[in-house]
């Protein structure tokens, strides 16, 4: 069974709204690899509308150019890209194609689909939050920065606790943090005379 994974840039307070905007200051060798990493690894791209707009608009254009990021345009212009929207598009960038269906059963279809590559999801917050209830999404990877933006959209909204399991966890030199978590089916429980079991007893 294929592999989905996501990547988020997020701020220590839970915003990903507008990453151009603030996390580029933090952005060195070590978040280029992380995020190098996890694209590479792929050979099918799900995004949603926003974020494929976005993208659709800035790389095909790098991708003949002679800047550094020539080789990452071409990464993601060869890919697989599978769009999530109820509305019909228009999908310039070639091997672009509209997701068909209910988005749970959909993706679960793609995760059985021959091949040894992931599926990966940049962005596309809507899409993660979905994946993640439904416990469809392998493994999100949070790049939090060492920053409050007290305002902007979040990764998570109201609803059901959805428990996670930390795979691993880098410090970057910025103080960037990247996270990698699955899902975690083990039921806790305990509460407040449990937890003073692990408090010091010296007085």
């Amino acid at each position: 069974m294929r592999k989905i994974t996501a990547g988020l840039f997020i701020s220590l307070d839970g915003v990903i709204g507008e990453p151009q905007d603030w996390h580029f200051p933090y952005f060195n060798d070590e978040m280029g690899a992380a995020v190098g990493s996890q694209l590479a690894t792929a050979d099918t791209l799900l995004l949603g509308r926003a974020t494929y707009e976005g993208f659709a608009a800035a790389w095909p254009e790098r991708e003949n150019g002679d800047g550094e990021d020539a080789g990452m345009a071409k990464t993601l212009g060869d890919a697989r890209k599978i769009v999530v929207s109820h509305q019909d598009l228009d999908l310039p960038w070639r091997n672009s194609e509209l997701l068909k269906g209910d988005l749970i059963e959909a993706v679960t279809a793609l995760k059985q689909e021959p091949g040894d590559t992931d599926i990966a999801i940049s962005g596309s917050p809507s899409i993660v939050r979905q994946l993640l209830a439904a416990g469809v999404l392998d493994e999100l990877h949070l790049l939090v920065h060492p920053i409050a933006l007290r305002h902007g959209l979040r990764l998570f909204d109201e609803g059901d606790p959805i428990p996670l399991r930390l795979l691993s966890a880098t410090p970057f030199s910025t103080g960037v943090l990247h996270l990698i978590y699955t899902s975690d089916d083990t039921t806790r429980t305990g509460g407040y005379t449990e937890a003073t079991q692990h408090l010091p007893q010296d007085r």
